[in-house]
């Protein structure tokens, strides 16, 4: 499956947002990449920035653009405000949660330990980083990965209870996904609002 390999700094300035953490290259350059980053800019369309806010959401949970587009109409068909069940599904994708978690310190490192069968749900190896967990889900580590000196340097700067919907057991270093969060509990600057525009186009 293809993805974006590439360097993420520069995706970072082309939103100039720290989306992937703190970032020096926004602070030597906050400016866009290429040779017109600089250059003053013709104000964008209504099309461009709701474009923007689209590939920031995918950009900042790692998700291709047919498991996007296939999020968004299941977002729209369940009861509620679109943009707030799509940001609710985005939180409940595996690789997000072990980031949330504090299993790995980005959601890349994320999905490559999921993609690696370091991680299980209610007890069983799970490596489909994309696997849309439920409310009462138990996410883990599995037993031969604990000593992992990703997954200790990881959870070694974790901070207790961050997520209200995520419930931490330190001994057995696993997680209880409690339930989907509101969206006022989910700190990325996204405006779902723009997404659900472009998207009703």
């Amino acid at each position: 499956m293809a993805r974006y390999t590439g360097p993420i700094d520069k995706i970072a300035r082309r939103f100039n947002e720290a989306i992937f953490g703190p970032s020096k290259a926004l602070k030597r350059k906050p400016y866009a990449p290429g040779q017109h980053g600089k250059g003053r800019r013709r104000k964008p369309s209504d099309y461009a920035v709701q474009l923007m806010e689209k590939q920031k959401a995918k950009h900042t949970y790692g998700v291709l653009e047919r498991q996007f587009s296939n999020l968004f109409k299941r977002a729209a068909s369940k009861q509620g405000a679109t943009g707030h069940n799509l940001i609710k599904f985005l939180e409940a994708r595996l690789d997000n949660v072990v980031y949330r978690l504090g299993i790995a310190p980005t959601r890349r490192a994320a999905r490559q330990l999921v993609s690696h069968k370091h991680i299980t749900v209610n007890g069983e190896v799970v490596n489909v980083p994309s696997y849309a967990l439920r409310p009462g889900d138990i996410v883990g580590v599995r037993e031969k990965s604990k000593s992992l000196e990703v997954i200790s340097e990881s959870l070694s700067g974790r901070a207790a209870n961050k997520y209200s919907w995520l419930e931490w057991d330190s001994n057995q270093l696993a997680g209880k996904f409690m339930s989907y969060p509101e969206r006022e509990e989910v700190p990325e600057n996204i405006q779902e609002r723009l997404i659900v525009e472009l998207y009703s186009k």
